[in-house]
């Protein structure tokens, strides 16, 4: 199993670009990921969009996403109101604000949704992630749910103990509205981090999972996906 590194060392400026559909999808899909990668990078530059998010919701994707990013260089977040549960009848604006994303920034690296994720707001993000972003490195990340669309990943980033054990503090801790969800606890977190971690055979135990589609290797000192 290959391990690969972002560039040639921990020092260089990285740029992280997260998109999530709703208030707490990028903290589900791949926060241990960001709180391992702001650790080992000291400059990184993240940019943390959510794309429906009003209200409560909008005051607990903040506050979560400043908990997230509190070790990054420095970090943008930015919610947006598109009308929640119709993201394919919006396409055209959401489109619009992603040609908006892509003069502010050019990332080395995007978090998005899965592609066969079942929510059609999940599943619009991811498109036009690809559609707009079409010379970067780009994962997909799974959301656990009722529809049972968990597929086969084949990119899995190890956590410790430390890491998974934020991840879950700050979710549960931040996201009052979902708290009579009863997916919605640390026994789920918990079983998906375990689960990904016995398929990527990590030696914490523990990961996160993603989609990468397409992967090139070069000839250089770094391996670029």
């Amino acid at each position: 199993m290959f391990r690969l590194r972002l560039g040639n060392s921990g020092n260089g400026n990285i740029s992280i670009l997260c998109l999530g559909a709703h208030s707490d999808d990028i903290e589900i899909g791949c926060g241990g990921t960001i709180l391992q990668l702001l650790r080992a990078y000291k400059n990184c530059d993240v940019t943390w969009v959510v794309f429906s998010a009003k209200g409560q919701r909008k005051r607990e994707a903040t506050s979560s996403a400043k908990r997230f990013l509190g070790d990054a260089r420095k970090s943008t977040i930015i919610t947006k109101e598109f009308k929640e549960s119709v993201f394919p009848y919006r396409g055209e604006e959401i489109k619009g604000y992603f040609e908006l994303l892509k003069k502010r920034v050019s990332p080395d690296l995007v978090f998005t949704h899965y592609r066969h994720d079942l929510h059609q707001d999940h599943r619009i993000v991811c498109e036009l992630t690809w559609n707009t972003f079409r010379d970067h490195v780009i994962l997909e990340y799974e959301i656990p749910k009722y529809d049972g669309d968990l597929g086969q990943p084949n990119f899995f980033v190890p956590l410790g103990e430390s890491i998974c054990a934020r991840k879950i503090e700050i979710l549960i801790g931040n996201f009052a509205s979902q708290r009579d969800k009863r997916w919605f606890d640390e026994q789920t977190f918990r079983a998906i981090l375990r689960l990904r971690g016995m398929e990527a055979n990590s030696p914490t135990r523990h990961a996160e999972a993603f989609f990468c589609r397409k992967a090139a290797l070069r000839g250089e000192s770094q391996i670029v996906l």
